[in-house]
């Protein structure tokens, strides 16, 4: 089946089908009834929390055409803006304040990447360096909370999504601040952005036009951690209060480019719940011949403790991110190592992080990079061009992975003090 699924991988058939084939093969070599193959392809789909996706990504797509992007991007330029390298600071600001709704990364390389990447082009930044960092800010969506990952993490690893998403916080402004600083220190290097503070509002002008946009965090955030709603019905207070901003409040959603959003978000949806379909199934059959167990098992007999463990996993899940998808990584190697990250001692939530942060990595490094490729259709360029830009960013972001690993009180910290309180 593995075989099979990097074989169809290497021939560049898509991410759900490769892994439906390996299955499929799979089924036939184990003599498994195909309704049976049916009912798990059904089963990994029909849990309540998946709900969150589409909506998620319904409401991510709204704030893109609605108008909320644009001023995030504008209240972000009036904080940070005003000092060189400004604009690159802006990008990673405003993908943190997007990510803190959408859910998704892809979703906010789009939204943020179609304003932000022109401007730093205008701004005299090389078009390959503005797409890379647009790539790299964006994986924010799926670090900080509400979290398209850690929703499939909690589901399949069986652990509280509401725990990950306080536990996302630590990791997301870490890895934030750092790009943040690290961005500013580089630009003032290359003599890029000296500019950057042209045409920027007033902090207070700004604040006041994006506030609408600005309180969509504070609910959806407020609601979650103050137990108004759960994580999924979330998603849909986003998606209308997305809706009733982009219609009635900033008018820039009419019924014409409704439907376009809406198809847009069907077939995003569609996709990632193909590919759960597909993966649930794969981690059915490996689950059947016992190969969590066996690896479990030879993982224990290797790995003599938890800090080679856990190296040994990001090593893994590295190379892993490279050439799977983030949502069919999760669901296919959660169940198999989180039961042995907790026999190391290893908190679950924590051990969620690692997994999350990590295989987000893998939507910026090649060959499969989702946000690479998105963030390439923005700026109209091909991958290979963005590639040399884009090594400082993966240094930058597997150095805070090492922090992340090796100090669990980032992720757990604010965890504890929240369920310390319940």
């Amino acid at each position: 089946m593995l075989v099979t699924m990097v074989l169809c991988f290497a021939l560049t058939i898509s991410v759900a089908v490769s892994i439906g084939l390996a299955s499929i093969l799979g089924v036939q070599i184990t003599g498994v009834n195909m309704l049976i193959t049916v009912k798990e392809m059904f089963s990994s789909i029909n849990r309540f929390p998946l709900a969150a996706i589409p909506f998620f990504i319904l409401a991510g797509n709204l704030m893109e055409t609605g108008g909320i992007s644009k001023r995030l991007v504008e209240f972000a330029k009036s904080i940070v803006g005003g000092v060189q390298g400004g604009l690159p600071m802006t990008c990673v600001l405003t993908c943190m304040i997007f990510a803190a709704v959408s859910g998704s990364s892809v979703a906010t390389t789009f939204a943020v990447g179609a304003i932000i990447i022109p401007a730093l082009i205008k701004h005299g930044y090389p078009t390959s360096y503005a797409a890379a960092l647009q790539a790299t800010s964006a994986e924010l969506g799926v670090i900080i909370p509400p979290s398209i990952p850690m929703i499939l993490y909690g589901v399949s690893a069986e652990v509280s999504i509401g725990e990950l998403f306080i536990a996302g916080f630590g990791p997301g402004l870490l890895i934030s601040a750092v790009l943040m600083i690290f961005v500013y220190i580089y630009c003032r290097y290359k003599g890029w952005g000296k500019n950057d503070g042209d045409g920027r509002l007033s902090f207070g002008k700004a604040t006041w036009q994006a506030g609408w946009a600005l309180m969509m965090p504070v609910i959806i955030l407020g609601g979650i951690y103050g137990g108004i709603f759960t994580p999924t019905e979330a998603s849909a207070v986003a998606v209308f209060y997305a809706l009733i901003v982009g219609v009635v409040i900033y008018r820039e959603i009419n019924l014409s480019n409704l439907f376009a959003i809406l198809r847009k978000s069907v077939l995003s949806s569609a996709v990632i719940m193909f590919i759960i379909a597909n993966a649930g199934l794969f981690a059915f059959l490996i689950t059947r011949a016992g190969v969590p167990d066996a690896i479990g098992r030879w993982l224990e007999s290797v790995l003599q403790s938890p800090a080679m463990f856990l190296l040994g996993v990001n090593a893994a899940l590295f190379v892993i991110g490279m050439f799977i998808e983030t949502s069919a990584a999760i669901i296919v190697l959660a169940p198999i190592l989180a039961p042995v990250a907790v026999h190391f001692g290893i908190d679950p939530v924590h051990f969620g992080l690692v997994m999350v942060v990590n295989l987000a990595l893998g939507m910026i490094t090649p060959p499969f990079g989702v946000n690479l490729f998105a963030a390439c259709t923005v700026a109209k360029i091909s991958l290979d061009r963005i590639v040399t830009h884009l090594v400082p960013f993966v240094l930058v972001i597997l150095g805070c992975l090492m922090v992340i690993t090796y100090v669990p009180s980032i992720s757990l910290a604010l965890r504890d003090v929240v369920y310390a309180k319940k």
